[in-house]
């Protein structure tokens, strides 16, 4: 039986990537509102470990009280530039006002960016696993890159369109879903987590 993992979202983006990495059939995925967690959460931590720990937590003890063998994902990421001293960083989804789009997120940063000759960042992510009777595990995940000048591509989400990973002549926007997922910050997250779950089997 596949072990079922309550993903601590509400993000479509983030629901569908994991989902895409973890198809292989050993996991059931679920979202938080599909196990009736539909509450807001105040990210009130100043690190991506510290928020991704509130957010498992807080769906963790709704999860728990239903089901005993559920395990809970809490994921925080964000976009750190280097020219803006790490900013947008825990704040990249509210960057630009609590209800902004993807697109007023990254016509905000664009705009900032003007001028800018160092345009490296890097995107980061820190996923937070508790399992019943275990302490909380954390696992993360970077991608290096640059801003482009313009967006490009249709693809992905949030800041993708103007994210370069480092290496590549092709935006986060502009690969298709598994050429990303194998560079991106969470790929590399979840692969951090499935490396440790398989030693512990072992």
């Amino acid at each position: 039986m596949p072990q079922t993992i309550v993903i601590a979202t509400g993000n479509v983006g983030k629901m569908s990537e994991f989902c895409a990495i973890l198809k292989d059939g050993a996991f059931s995925l679920l979202a938080s509102k599909e196990v009736g967690f539909s509450e807001e959460i105040d990210e009130t931590a100043r690190t991506f470990k510290g928020n991704a720990e509130i957010k498992a937590k807080a769906v963790f003890e709704c999860v728990s009280s239903k089901y005993e063998d559920y395990w809970v994902v809490a994921d925080d990421s964000g976009l750190e530039v280097e020219a803006l001293g790490g900013r947008p960083g825990v704040f990249s989804a509210r960057y630009a006002g609590v209800n902004a789009s993807g697109k007023d997120r990254y016509t905000k940063l664009l705009k900032e960016m003007e001028g800018q000759t160092n345009r490296n960042a890097r995107f980061v992510c820190c996923l937070c696993l508790i399992r019943p009777g275990c302490l909380p595990e954390f696992f993360e995940g970077e991608c290096r890159g640059s801003i482009l000048t313009e967006p490009r591509g249709n693809g992905g989400f949030g800041y993708d369109p103007v994210f370069l990973p480092e290496g590549y002549t092709k935006g986060f926007g502009e690969m298709n879903e598994e050429d990303k997922n194998a560079l991106s910050h969470r790929g590399r997250a979840i692969k951090n987590m499935l490396e440790r779950l398989n030693e512990n089997k072992a």
